[in-house]
């Protein structure tokens, strides 16, 4: 791919993400006006919006994946596993919304968004299973729990359209639940 194509697409994606994120019934137009590219070149990387929404979520999925690997390697496994817990809730409307774009649109997540989704899964349960060593996490809240946990919120605070505070609440009452007992 030429320079010029691999900045038009990199363009593209960040548009996408922010417009979509946005807007689950935002239109491909918008994209390209955010961008600054021809609705043709949106069209020429990702010949549908389901191709495009499916290359954003995909994206997301492999950042969180990566945010989580490179938190795996800090010196503070417990403060590690809160912070990217937070980080997902505080980012999911956004997600939320791509991923709704893609259902609106009759589409299922195709393969390379479901592996950087087991990606992402496997190292946030990389992530917890070193709070629970470090003991800053209950040893006996298993992953797909607290998997739970971290979806349930992500909507919750989603659906609830949670003011920023109120999410910060909302996630220290999970976490108390989470530490280990006294």
């Amino acid at each position: 791919m030429r320079a010029d194509a691999r900045d038009n697409r990199a363009r593209i994606m960040t548009a996408a993400d922010d417009v979509f994120g946005r807007s689950p019934s935002a239109s491909t137009d918008d994209v390209a006006r955010q961008a600054g590219v021809g609705i043709a070149t949106v069209f020429r990387h990702f010949p549908t919006k389901t191709e495009l929404l499916e290359a954003v979520l995909t994206l997301r999925l492999e950042r969180l994946r990566e945010r989580a690997r490179e938190l795996s390697g800090d010196a503070a496994p417990g403060k590690a596993f809160y912070e990217f817990f937070t980080q997902v809730v505080s980012e999911s409307a956004s997600k939320l919304a791509i991923a709704e774009a893609l259902t609106a649109a009759g589409a299922v997540v195709g393969a390379e968004a479901q592996e950087a989704g087991r990606g992402m899964r496997s190292a946030f349960n990389d992530l917890l299973t070193a709070a629970q060593r470090a003991g800053a996490v209950r040893t006996d809240a298993e992953f797909p729990e607290v998997y739970a946990l971290l979806i349930g919120a992500s909507r919750g605070a989603t659906a609830a359209k949670l003011e920023p505070a109120v999410r910060d609440r909302m996630l220290n009452l999970i976490y108390d639940g989470l530490k280990p007992y006294s």
